[in-house]
């Protein structure tokens, strides 16, 4: 089987995976009792990560003072701790100071100190021994902001705006609501919105451990922190924070149970009344109530002598093996602006040509993103020298979420002689300039050896058309039939933004079905591929079915625009409906059941190649060198709008195909 790798860390931005890492909204009895705020007037002194004391005196001349949480591993407080320093540029002049405090008892000095230089940031940023400040403050989150009047009396305290929530990361901000309290105290005006629900990672409060429970660190949860969430936790992997000692760890005692107990932690989206998955990472009941009566404990560390042996990973490439081959999308890096507005940056396509003389199975893959600070995700097709457009195939990818999978040397997938490799990168800009080069890795297998060919195929439907303002709009696709008996390995559902809910049904000759897998709430930002425990034979005749709904509403907090009518497209703002799954076939037999990529998905593969502009549609300028397309334009544009859109297109190509033409 071949191996997709998510890299080992997702681009920041992505805020999904680390928000459902570490973000949160809160729920009757998982959120820690906080101090109630002080009243009246506020005074403080506290030093800073270099041991500097500042006191609030010291900024007597400023009319305004943000006081701002923060936490050096929390996924909002990095996207935000930039943005206060902008706000606090821009309001200098004008009389207004921020400062930073970090209260979490797991945060060092060593920490904030790269924390501060990778954020460049020129505000202080005050170290809360004890939590002293966040308790005066009633602070419980970070990032979490409370603004001074002259006074020093509290008159706005929550979040800095609404881009970034828990699991919902917006292209723009719709409502800043600290500055609008900043704009009206400088006007003289009362604050409009006096306070807002601060999202993010749970203060790091030390707690009093009670060392003589049964459960502490050493005897059962560092145990099961192995086997369940080092993986990710670790420096350098995908999750925002590491869960590899006891330090970090119990730090984030209250954060670990808030997830835990929510059922985020760890990510798993598939309904389990269907199926069963060899990467289901589901906790059991007796894993959860461990790590629930840890944390209730005060998260004690019980006796050392107890620790297992530290888990061993491999850093690098996480195949078994350094990549026999290795290609880069380029030969010199990509240039991803610092903000590239509403829009984003347009997906860009690389070709590299492997040179290979014969056909190569290969039985490891790797996609490695070469700056994961904006990466959102990468594709890898083979474009075999027969047909370029009309014969790309799904070869691996990186996206959040997609883990590595075991190799096998009698099972792989081959790549043409003369082939190309194309890459389709997605950048996310995120405020300072940076550049990228991503790259694929190969481990061949031997050609005597391999028995099976595993290819991926899909049921897409590129003629989706999601009315505004409307929830539970229902998509469905279908795949092509299998021209033999075929083994399925795995389903990977693929939607944007709007995506809701997805299913995979099989549908057997008979016309019975039989559902596979159900996702009742999607992920754009954890994008799971399903492995069967036991390959599904499927006899010939047999299609996969697939059902989505999306929510195009303001219920969906992660919606762009719930005013606009979305078509398909390759931008997280358009919208995309397809089932991706593996199939196994014995090697000899792949000629009769491996179609490159179905009818709908080459429509939008051809269609996003003419569609210059990005805007879903075609003009006549934009296919003026196709021929067919020009000479026939008015007939094909049914509607006499101008544009084709995906279904005029899709209807177009099918004449074509036909010889309507």
């Amino acid at each position: 089987m071949t191996t997709q790798t998510v890299s080992r860390r997702t681009a920041l931005r992505l805020l999904s995976l680390m928000l459902a890492l570490a973000g949160a909204a809160r729920v009757s009895g998982a959120e820690p009792a906080a101090p109630a705020p002080a009243s009246g007037p506020q005074a403080f002194s506290a030093q800073d990560y270099r041991g500097r004391k500042y006191t609030l005196d010291e900024f007597a001349d400023r009319r305004l003072v943000v006081v701002a949480f923060l936490g050096v591993e929390c996924p909002l407080a990095k996207l935000y701790a930039g943005r206060l320093q902008t706000l606090a540029d821009e309001y200098a002049e004008r009389g207004v100071a921020v400062i930073g405090v970090d209260s979490n008892s797991q945060d060092s000095p060593t920490e904030i100190d790269a924390f501060v230089r990778r954020q460049q940031l020129r505000y202080p940023l005050l170290v809360d021994a004890g939590c002293a400040l966040a308790d005066q403050f009633g602070a419980t989150r970070t990032p979490e902001v409370f603004l001074l009047d002259e006074r020093r009396t509290v008159r706005y305290r929550g979040r800095i705006d609404d881009q970034h929530q828990p699991g919902v990361s917006r292209d723009k901000v719709g409502q800043s609501e600290l500055r609008a309290a900043i704009e009206d105290l400088l006007a003289g005006r009362e604050v409009a919105v006096a306070s807002t629900e601060a999202a993010g990672c749970l203060i790091g409060r030390p707690r009093p451990a009670n060392e003589q429970a049964d459960v502490t660190w050493s005897n059962q949860i560092s145990r099961l922190f192995q086997d369940r969430c080092q993986e990710c936790h670790r420096d350098g992997d995908i999750a925002p924070f590491a869960l590899m000692d006891y330090h970090e760890a119990a730090g984030w005692g209250e954060m670990i149970a808030e997830v835990v107990r929510q059922k985020r932690m760890p990510p798993w989206h598939a309904n389990p009344e269907f199926g069963h998955f060899s990467n289901d990472r589901t906790l059991t009941s007796a894993e959860r109530d461990l790590i629930l009566a840890w944390v209730d404990e005060g998260c004690p560390e019980g006796d050392p002598a107890q620790l297992p042996e530290p888990r061993t990973f491999t850093e690098g490439w996480q195949l078994p093996r350094e990549p026999d081959q290795v290609f880069a999308m380029s030969e010199t890096p990509f240039q991803v602006p610092a903000d590239a507005g509403d829009r984003g940056v347009r997906y860009q396509h690389f070709v590299v040509d492997t040179n290979f003389t014969e056909d190569r199975w290969v039985n490891g893959i790797e996609v490695q993103p070469g700056n994961r600070a904006i990466v959102h995700h990468i594709i890898v097709y083979v474009v075999p020298p027969t047909d370029g457009v009309r014969h790309e195939i799904f070869l691996a990818a990186y996206v959040p979420g997609l883990r590595s999978r075991p190799v096998h040397e009698n099972i792989a997938k081959r790549i043409p002689a003369g082939s190309k490799l194309k890459f389709q990168m997605h950048y996310t800009p995120n405020g300072t300039a940076q550049e990228d080069l991503s790259r694929v890795g190969f481990l061949f297998a031997d050609p005597d050896a391999v028995t099976h060919e595993v290819i991926t195929t899909e049921a897409a439907n590129v003629r989706l058309a999601l009315q505004p303002n409307q929830r539970n709009q229902e998509v469905r696709a279908r795949s092509a039939k299998a021209a033999r008996d075929v083994q399925v390995l795995s389903l990977s559902p693929h939607m944007h933004l709007r995506g809701q809910a997805f299913r995979f049904e099989l549908e057997r000759p008979d016309g019975s079905r039989e559902t596979l897998l159900d996702v009742p709430h999607y992920d754009f930002n954890w994008q799971t591929s399903y492995l069967l425990a036991e390959p599904l034979t499927v006899p010939a005749g047999s299609r996969i079915v697939c059902r989505a709904l999306f929510d195009n509403s303001e219920q969906n907090l992660a919606n762009p625009d719930p005013s606009k009518k979305v078509y398909w497209g390759e931008q997280s703002w358009e919208e995309m409906m397809i089932g991706y799954f593996d199939i196994m076939t014995p090697r000899d037999a792949t000629k009769l059941t491996a179609p490159a990529v179905t009818p709908s998905l080459r429509v939008a593969i051809i269609m996003d190649r003419l569609d210059k502009d990005n805007n879903g549609r075609l003009s006549r300028e934009e296919v003026k060198e196709r021929g067919l397309l020009f000479t026939f334009f008015s007939q094909i544009d049914t509607n006499g709008d101008g544009e084709l859109d995906a279904e005029e297109f899709a209807e177009a190509i099918g004449a074509m195909d036909r010889g309507g033409f």
